[in-house]
């Protein structure tokens, strides 16, 4: 039997075991191995693992991950996601729908310092639900706007899933950090247009109201907030300034925000356990999924199935613009049923070749593989919150027990719009994504 047989057959495993519900990072590791053995054979296969694991996690880089996972454990039990609210809602919150504009402004703000998607769905819910439900904010609008909003961590920087991109591709996390912002900032502000929409479409979708607050209230809840505008400015400053590498920034991150989380109280009595407790697991999880991508990929490798994949779609005849959208719809199913991280693990290894090796509006292998890279989260954020699975809708079904799992589905499907109009507009104009590197560099 060919290798390449053999990882197609493999590829069929791996989907079932998927659809079974094993956990993904067991799914690509045991699928990685028993390939490895069936090229191979047994011994190359421990020769693989005797060295592959620790070279992968002594990677200088990596450990930013702990270190942003930290950043957010303490940005959460810090109380900064309530401050965030309270300034959006004094500025915009008398707008028609302004409260749910500003959850939406507040999860932008929050994944800032945050950089994961779930974590800033679970505290803006536990945040902001209760408000609109107070304010008789139409059940779909006040959850579908905060699963949407949620899905702002994954691509405002700091983002975990954007620095394992970058070493996946091997290019600069500074510049895909600096390459997220203008996507991240055109989401935030087509999610709060969409609320717009709604609730002019619907008045009574976005209840009565708050009144206008004064400047001298608005100014007071933007001074609450300085703790989250010090740590960002700090973080994002200090690595485009030169004054730390992006792990720097990210310990100088951690740091800054526990002694926010601390002043405010929340390191008190369990905060503290809890903050570590939660990057353990996370940061346990996330290398359980590096080493079985890892193994995975090996195995893919040794077949030679990505590069008879790449030499075949190169041979095909199809052209560039119909292959990027035959791999946007396979983001797109695959975001129903697994998360980003591991749709980023399991597919850049396979995909990214393939974008690298055509023509895209003239641009350089760097360009084209950070241009791909947001394209990539984007259609990853669509995976957060599409049926069955979309694990923002299931989170805020979680804060929100009242809220029928159907009904925060049909919230999310008018952000679902705009997010497929998003899609074209980053593959119609790189320049959205490029623009600030090429300003800056």
């Amino acid at each position: 039997m060919s290798g390449t047989t053999i990882g197609l057959t493999m590829g069929v495993v791996m989907m079932v075991m998927l659809v079974l519900r094993v956990q993904i990072g067991i799914t690509m590791f045991l699928t990685g191995a028993i390939g490895y053995i069936w090229v191979s054979g047994w011994d190359p296969l421990m020769a693989y693992l005797k060295n592959a694991p620790y070279g992968r996690f002594s990677l200088y880089d990596l450990s930013v991950v702990p270190l942003f996972l930290l950043m957010g454990q303490f940005a959460t039990h810090g109380g900064l996601s309530r401050a965030l609210f309270k300034a959006g809602n004094a500025f915009i919150g008398h707008w028609r729908g302004g409260m749910a504009m500003a959850g939406v402004a507040s999860c932008a703000g929050f994944g800032a310092i945050c950089g994961s998607s779930l974590a800033t769905a679970a505290t803006m819910a536990h945040v902001v639900l209760p408000e609109l439900k107070r304010h008789q904010y139409k059940p779909s609008l006040a959850s579908g706007s905060l699963a949407a909003g949620g899905t702002l961590g994954v691509l405002i920087p700091p983002s975990v899933p954007l620095v394992i991109y970058a070493i996946l591709a091997e290019q600069n996390i500074a510049k895909l950090f600096l390459a997220a912002f203008l996507p991240g900032i055109i989401a935030a502000l087509g999610y709060i247009a969409v609320i717009a929409i709604v609730t002019r479409l619907d008045p009574a979708a976005g209840g009565p109201g708050t009144p206008r607050h004064s400047w001298a209230e608005r100014l007071s809840t933007l001074i609450e907030t300085w703790p989250v505008m010090l740590i960002f400015v700090v973080v994002i400053g200090g690595i485009y300034g030169g004054v730390f590498t992006p792990t720097e920034a990210a310990a100088v991150g951690a740091l800054a925000t526990g002694i926010a989380a601390w002043r405010s109280g929340g390191l008190r009595g369990k905060g503290l356990l809890e903050c570590l407790y939660g990057t353990a697991a996370g940061t346990g999880m996330m290398f359980l999924i590096l080493l079985g991508a890892d193994t995975l990929n090996s195995f893919m490798a040794l077949s030679q199935l990505p590069a008879e994949a790449a030499a075949w779609v190169q041979a095909s005849g199809f052209g560039p613009f119909t292959v990027l959208f035959a791999i946007i719809l396979i983001y797109v199913l695959l975001g129903c049923v697994m998360d980003s991280l591991s749709m980023i693990l399991l597919t850049v290894p396979i995909f990214l070749p393939i974008i690298l090796g055509m023509d895209f509006y003239g641009l350089g292998v760097e360009e084209k593989a950070i241009w791909f890279g947001m394209l990539a989260l984007v259609v990853m954020e669509i995976g957060l919150i599409t049926p069955p699975v979309g694990m923002n809708v299931y989170i805020i079904s979680g804060v929100a027990k009242d809220i029928p799992l159907a009904t925060i589905f049909r919230g999310v499907m008018p952000f679902l719009t705009w997010d497929i109009l998003r899609i074209f507009l980053l593959v119609a104009f790189p320049s959205i994504s490029l623009v600030a590197l090429r300003i800056f560099s």
